[in-house]
């Protein structure tokens, strides 16, 4: 891509002519001849129309920014333009700044892009781009796939939870202990575990300690609001929320500690948290799963929902507000709405929730700190205010059911 650097890297005046050179440089005659369109209109249901720099259907929609520009301020447009493109909605979704590609698979993965790759780049990077081929037909590779990695630790996880249930270990108390597990991996990845105990503890029980000891004692530690002042669980910080209120420990076998061993290994930090709802499903038989409606909703199917409720109203208010009060009244509105799933399984919808509300939380104080720094300084805590107590779920079991059939109560 020579020819890139030979740009100014304007989106008005440049943004065309980069793009048809890009289909030019994956064999095309242009884009046009390819069957893509530039700026075509996408009404939005209530809204004005948008226009995206580039749509070709069914494979790609493309939103070019000047150079110099940070695209992770513009993940929600290209996202918006992507969920309004029906029917026929396109596999990916392409952030271009004249430096560098970020390209998405929203019904993959939302919050990262699945790859990130400096327009200097394209040629030994190009198997990521396979998409654009006249005659696709190797699947693109991409170097941030969260989804294999969590795909990954999920199989093996659940791998646990089956060999533990096949030994007659109760399936609710089975599941809690992965669940345990899960957010252990999590935090030691993230360092809110001393980094390596948890494998440590693994290792100590690869050579023949007992798990039922080892790991219930953490558990136990990470639900105890007193820090244990010496010994293997020193600095080992009080975990809230509920998980751990119940510390009921199962004695795993040599190879359930392998398995688990070889999940330690895994990315934690780049794992998908709608690994609780992938472990929730697989963890139920089939016929079990259709009985009680427990079904993994991906964050695709989340948005159309959470975007029209949550979202848009609090941006709007949120790019209308003008003054400091309102702003200021923007977040105290976020920190008193609730959010209810009604038909909670695995929880991934209340994830979702929280998570975009945290977002529009940091835009707003990005907006106070900005523009009204003195007051900022001296009034605003930039603590989050929104709470996890502000989300509520419905999880409804098949015993209940059975006994209320006509309410479904």
């Amino acid at each position: 891509m020579s020819y890139a650097r030979t740009l100014q890297g304007r989106e008005k005046g440049e943004a065309q002519v980069f793009c048809d050179r890009l289909f030019r440089a994956f064999g095309h005659a242009g884009y046009s001849e390819a069957g893509a369109t530039l700026e075509p209109g996408v009404p939005r249901h209530g809204k004005s129309t948008k226009f995206p720099d580039l749509v070709w259907k069914p494979r790609l929609v493309m939103e070019m920014k000047s150079r110099g520009e940070d695209l992770r301020r513009h993940y929600h447009q290209l996202f918006d333009y992507w969920i309004d493109l029906v029917p026929h909605r396109t596999r990916y979704a392409i952030l271009c700044n004249f430096d560098e590609f970020w390209i998405y698979d929203f019904d993959q993965q939302m919050e990262e892009p699945m790859d990130r790759i400096p327009v200097t780049d394209i040629v030994r990077r190009r198997e990521a781009f396979n998409f654009f081929l006249p005659n696709a037909k190797a699947p693109p590779r991409f170097g941030n796939n969260r989804v294999d990695v969590t795909r990954q630790a999920a199989n093996k996880l659940v791998q646990v939870f089956k060999s533990l249930t096949k030994r007659n270990v109760d399936k609710v108390r089975a599941q809690r202990f992965i669940l345990q597990c899960v957010v252990g991996f999590f935090a030691e990845d993230v360092d809110l575990l001393p980094r390596g105990l948890f494998e440590t503890l693994l290792d100590a029980c690869e050579t023949g300690e007992s798990s039922y000891d080892l790991l219930g004692s953490l558990f136990r530690q990470m639900n105890n609001q007193t820090h244990a002042s010496a010994g293997r669980y020193k600095n080992v910080p009080y975990f809230d929320g509920g998980l751990f209120a119940v510390i009921d420990p199962v004695e795993l076998n040599s190879g359930d500690v392998s398995e688990l061993r070889q999940v330690a290994t895994e990315r934690w930090s780049a794992v998908q948290p709608a690994i609780f709802g992938t472990l929730f499903q697989n963890s139920i038989d089939k016929e079990q799963r259709h009985a009680l409606g427990a079904h993994f909703t991906s964050e695709a199917d989340i948005y159309k929902v959470v975007r029209p409720t949550i979202l848009d109203p609090f941006r709007e208010m949120t790019e209308e507000a003008r003054t400091y009060q309102e702003l200021l009244t923007a977040r105290q509105q976020l920190a008193t709405f609730r959010v209810l799933d009604p038909a909670c399984g695995s929880g991934n919808f209340l994830y979702v929730a929280y998570r975009e509300m945290r977002r529009i939380e940091t835009e707003i104080l990005l907006r106070i700190f900005n523009e009204f720094p003195r007051q900022a300084e001296k009034r605003v805590a930039t603590r989050s205010v929104i709470s996890t107590k502000q989300f509520f779920g419905i999880d409804l079991c098949s015993r209940t059911r059975e006994s209320n059939p006509d309410t479904g109560a």
